[in-house]
């Protein structure tokens, strides 16, 4: 059995680079918009929020609603060689909640490449850093993602 690299050359001299997505304007209606897609009842997240004291001053981004901001597949170089993708899961360190209003800078940082063989056969698994900042540069949130790619 042979084993060949799925990794080329233009992917490998990517590890480490970055891309950026903002700054993005976070409107209450996206807010909203997000919590019922998700099925998330928190009155947090939905109009109960502005009509009343929260802990946070009002109505408040879900979590994950930060991932909507960034593109669901980061870019890669010769992407298109494992066209195939599947998300490998993801892990958030929150620092601050997301508000209406807010201008959000993601910056993604493809931090390693690696090959494996699974039930799919040969795999890349590409692991992901985005760190989320507002106008001011506070850090909001760290998300930790890998994205799994084959032919």
């Amino acid at each position: 059995m042979s084993t060949y690299s799925l990794i080329t050359p233009s992917m490998r001299a990517a590890v480490e680079s970055t891309t950026s997505v903002g700054p993005c304007t976070v409107e209450r209606g996206a807010i909203l918009r997000f919590a019922r897609a998700i099925g998330d009842p928190n009155p947090l997240f939905n109009d109960e929020a502005a009509s009343r004291e929260t802990p946070y001053g009002g109505l408040i981004a879900p979590p994950t609603f930060l991932r909507s901001l960034t593109p669901a597949i980061p870019p890669l170089p010769d992407g298109d060689t494992v066209p195939r993708v599947l998300d490998g899961g993801s892990a958030w360190k929150y620092h601050s909640p997301v508000r209406p209003g807010d201008e959000i800078t993601a910056v993604t940082r493809l931090e390693s490449l690696t090959q494996r063989t699974g039930r799919l056969g040969p795999m890349l698994l590409a692991q992901y850093v985005t760190g989320y900042t507002d106008r001011q540069g506070e850090l909001l949130a760290v998300q930790q993602n890998t994205i799994i790619r084959t032919r």
